[in-house]
């Protein structure tokens, strides 16, 4: 009867074991991987958008150009630029960023999926928007309560309403600039609104320590801003009886840059840590935060990157796409 019994049970923990696999694979079976999406002559895929169909990832580029992945056959293709100065013999592949005010170089980017149009933070020609079709990117604005954009980085759309918002790193240093920006603990950054409807700019924040990375709450009730010379991420309401008051909800051992957030409502961050010793070095990161600021998950990419700076880390269907200001690949991560 002890061995029936003991193998009765036996057959049922195997048949749990087997039922487990079945439904959940990925929480057993599952090994990191990593690929590189490699860019055509060019570097610096900062950040990332899909369109409304998931193609992509689209990208821009060091030279100013705006990439497509258009899978593993072909790889990336042009898929147009934002700056009106910029040609082809003077820009394409180009590494000089004192060509930057001249080819542009695109770096915060979203879709408006209603109306298939794409919104480009450029560091050096302002706010853009293209659609599919165009190759140029148009004029949207450059300048908020009179005072001219200096260097663009992230941003954000409300697929509810539409509205676009953005981050203005620095009031006084440009992008080729950043390195004085950082020594000087630059406080002179904005936080902006753009509402198509009216075709206005709104000032929401000011005197921000470099705000890079920005992103909507899934109910548009507030936006998520990171301030990388502050080692930070502010929330800003935009709606409840705390409409208009910020608060801080992380602090970092390092410099956070771009933020973007998945299907469940979390929010990743590309957090570059500062690791002490004799020689210290940046370790890249991703963080996956609550809109309330609680750390839940941390991914180390110093196996792929050593200690390259990452900017950005945004998840698709158990992928974590990854942009950086200085490589020549989007990274891939299966996790």
């Amino acid at each position: 009867m002890n061995f029936i019994f003991r193998l009765k049970n036996s057959i049922a923990f195997m048949l749990s074991i087997c039922i487990f696999l079945l439904y959940f694979p990925s929480l057993v079976l599952s090994i990191p991987t990593f690929t590189m999406l490699l860019l055509p002559n060019a570097t610096g895929p900062e950040a990332l958008t899909f369109d409304l169909f998931g193609g992509g990832p689209i990208t821009g580029a060091f030279d100013g150009r705006l990439l497509k992945y258009q899978g593993p056959n072909t790889g990336f293709t042009p898929f147009g630029f934002d700056a009106s100065t910029r040609s082809r013999a003077q820009c394409d592949n180009t590494t000089n960023p004192d060509l930057g005010p001249i080819c542009g170089r695109p770096l915060g980017l979203a879709f408006n999926y209603a109306r298939n149009l794409l919104y480009i933070a450029d560091a050096y020609v302002g706010l853009r928007v293209k659609s599919s079709s165009d190759t140029q990117g148009a004029e949207v604005a450059t300048s908020a309560e009179g005072l001219p954009f200096r260097f663009l980085n992230g941003l954000d759309v409300d697929q509810q309403t539409g509205i676009v918002y953005f981050t203005d790193y620095s009031s006084v240093y440009q992008l080729r600039n950043i390195t004085q920006a950082m020594q000087s603990g630059d406080s002179t950054g904005r936080l902006l609104r753009y509402n198509p409807g009216t075709n206005q700019v709104t000032v929401l924040l000011r005197n921000l320590s470099g705000p890079t990375g920005v992103a909507v709450g899934g109910d548009g009730s507030f936006v998520l801003v990171s301030e990388s010379i502050g080692q930070r991420i502010l929330k800003y309401y935009l709606q409840g009886s705390r409409a208009g008051t910020t608060e801080v909800i992380v602090t970092f051992q390092g410099n956070p840059d771009n933020i973007k957030r998945n299907l469940l409502g979390d929010f990743w961050v590309a957090v570059n840590v500062q690791r002490q010793g004799p020689a210290p070095t940046m370790v890249p990161t991703g963080q996956r935060i609550t809109a309330s600021g609680t750390v839940l998950q941390i991914v180390n990419f110093a196996a792929q990157y050593n200690s390259t700076l990452i900017s950005e880390v945004q998840e698709r269907l158990g992928r974590l796409f990854i942009g950086s200001p200085t490589v020549n690949f989007v990274g891939v991560y299966t996790f």
